[in-house]
């Protein structure tokens, strides 16, 4: 009989690039088998459609994971128009085809612009959102539809990238909540076609960006070098909260939070040897 495979105390933040097709969980099971780790958690799910940043705490990082799940998110995505699915994506059935008629860039700008700010979004019944302690998705895959209250969301930034003759690209910046698939949804009947999301990959976390994300590949050759290596490519825990004051001290002290929204009136606390100690 074989005991299970020892994990270690291992801490940090590890920008993975969740590929398609991947549940946000599988790809956080597999990062904690590779790095042997005792404890993980991820800061925010992305579809299985959806590729790009998910930032994985471990360890002691995990105490941080709120910071990020509250954090603005950054996205790049591509519509297509005239088609609308049961899920807002590609993975949904379609439920309407419509003509999509001569639409130009300024005409499309415009209507981007009625979307950027303070917002209400409907939230779609394909999510992980509980309706009397019921997934969403799950009443939806039986066929049930029920009543969401509008949420308000903030979209602080939306530019078109590209525009052909039925898909169009855009770069997204927003407060957390914010579902792309219903954006793209509420464009296309503004624009009278409907629209579904084709490819959705989300570029940043706040504080992070894709410029340091590593794949499961990569991570999987790391492996085979050794953990050493492997927890190079991990950032110190408290990246997470780099806006933060630093207070450091000899003796025992521990992160400090006052009454006040998330991080307000917070510090990172570095007693000893400038290591940095969550509370």
């Amino acid at each position: 009989m074989t005991g299970r495979r020892p994990r270690r105390p291992v801490s940090g933040v590890l920008l993975l690039d969740k590929p398609v097709g991947w549940t946000s969980n599988a790809a956080l099971q597999a990062v904690k088998h590779l790095y042997q780790a005792a404890k993980a958690g991820h800061t925010g799910s992305l579809d299985p459609l959806a590729s790009g940043l998910l930032p994985i705490c471990l360890g002691e990082a995990t105490k941080l994971s709120g910071f990020l799940l509250n954090a603005d998110k950054g996205y790049r995505f591509t519509c297509r128009l005239g088609v609308t699915t049961t899920t807002g994506d590609a993975e949904g059935e379609v439920v309407a085809v419509r003509p999509v008629g001569p639409l130009s860039r300024e005409s499309m700008e415009a209507a981007l612009r009625r979307f950027v700010g303070a917002i209400r979004q409907i939230p779609p019944m394909y999510s992980a959102l509980k309706h009397n302690g019921q997934p969403l998705y799950k009443l939806a895959r039986k066929g049930m539809e029920v009543e969401r209250a509008p949420r308000e969301v903030t979209v602080r930034e939306l530019h078109l990238l590209r525009l052909d003759d039925e898909e169009f690209e855009c770069e997204l910046r927003c407060s957390k909540g914010t579902y792309v698939r219903t954006l793209a949804t509420d464009l296309g009947e503004i624009l009278g076609c409907g629209a579904h999301v084709t490819a959705l990959r989300r570029t940043v976390v706040e504080p992070y960006d894709a410029a340091r994300m590593v794949t499961l590949e990569s991570l999987r050759e790391w492996a085979e070098q050794g953990l050493a290596v492997l927890d190079t490519k991990l950032l110190p825990s408290d990246s997470a909260v780099t806006q933060w004051p630093a207070v450091r001290s000899g003796g025992g002290c521990r992160l400090l939070l006052t009454a006040g929204p998330a991080g307000a009136g917070a510090a990172r606390a570095f007693p000893r040897l400038g290591t940095f100690v969550p509370g």
